[in-house]
């Protein structure tokens, strides 16, 4: 059977019609692709931009590397993290450190801030934090927290480091420092059974061996106005601390008007406890929205 050359031409006709429609729609098709995934994209960068970023400030006798489990955690959840050092010099020195580095940096600015301290960091984030209003929330780790003119010896009652200075720490002149202050180390045979309990042994040792001393003046040094008065606070307790007493840290948690969560641990919860810990820090981060 023959076909008429109208035929053949109305056939090329609507196979071509058939081929241009499957091409606008694969075109169609890439493009609403690409833009749910640049969609998709944008809403993961502001939920990046918009998230708080976490500011871990150490304690005496450590250094950022003690919240190495806690930061893996936070990264891993999406946080972006900063634990700078703490110079260890005095509150005045430390606080005004952290201060111009909360304030200063431009990575965060415009960006909610979670702020966190543990032991004696705790009194820092107390001071830096006054005046920054990207700062949203405290989270105080085994942590002094202290009210305006107080100072840590009076604060810490019945600690295992309180008593006669030469049966507990080394204590080293350092250049620069005021007229009689120097750097108190623990003495590592102390240091397994008051500042690291309920770490393994050989896991204290390694915290004896690397310790950063703290300048003594410290210890006495008054805390200026605190910046609890104005952001909301969070503390996880050690139960089992032996540096700054549970009773103590539950005092200060309660006056600080603070959401406290106790965990079964010596002083170094972070360390001991890091999911818990983790677990305080992001709610805190979540309550700033």
């Amino acid at each position: 059977m023959s076909i008429s050359r109208s035929g053949r031409w109305t056939r090329r006709r609507l196979v071509l019609a058939s081929c241009v429609a499957a091409a606008v729609g694969a075109v169609v098709f890439l493009l609403s692709a690409s833009q749910g995934a640049s969609a998709r994209s944008d809403s993961a960068r502001v939920a990046r931009v918009t998230r708080p970023v976490i500011v871990l400030e150490h304690g005496a006798w450590a250094d950022a590397s003690s919240w190495r489990l806690v930061i893996a955690r936070l990264q891993h959840d999406g946080y972006t993290v900063y634990a700078p050092p703490n110079p260890l010099r005095g509150l005045p020195t430390d606080s005004a450190y952290l201060h111009e580095f909360l304030t200063e940096n431009a990575a965060l600015q415009g960006r909610p801030v979670v702020l966190v301290g543990h032991s004696y960091g705790g009194a820092v984030i107390t001071n830096a934090a006054v005046g920054v209003p990207g700062v949203k929330a405290l989270v105080y780790v085994d942590a002094f927290i202290p009210d305006r003119g107080e100072s840590l010896e009076k604060l810490d009652t019945g600690s295992c480091l309180a008593g006669n200075p030469a049966d507990l720490f080394d204590l080293v002149p350092y250049p620069g420092g005021p007229q009689g202050d120097v750097d108190a180390y623990i003495k590592q045979n102390v240091v397994p059974n008051c500042f690291a309990t309920g770490l393994p042994a050989p896991e204290a040792a390694v915290i004896a061996a690397t310790q950063r001393p703290l300048a003594a003046s410290a210890l006495s040094e008054p805390s200026g106005p605190p910046a609890w008065k104005a952001v909301r606070s969070w503390a996880v307790v050690g139960t089992a601390d032996k540096v700054i007493p549970p009773a103590d840290q539950l005092m200060m948690a309660h006056r600080a008007g603070a959401r406290i969560t106790k965990v079964h641990a010596g002083h170094l919860s972070l360390i001991s406890r890091p999911q818990s810990v983790t677990e305080v820090i992001e709610h805190a981060a979540r309550s700033t929205k």
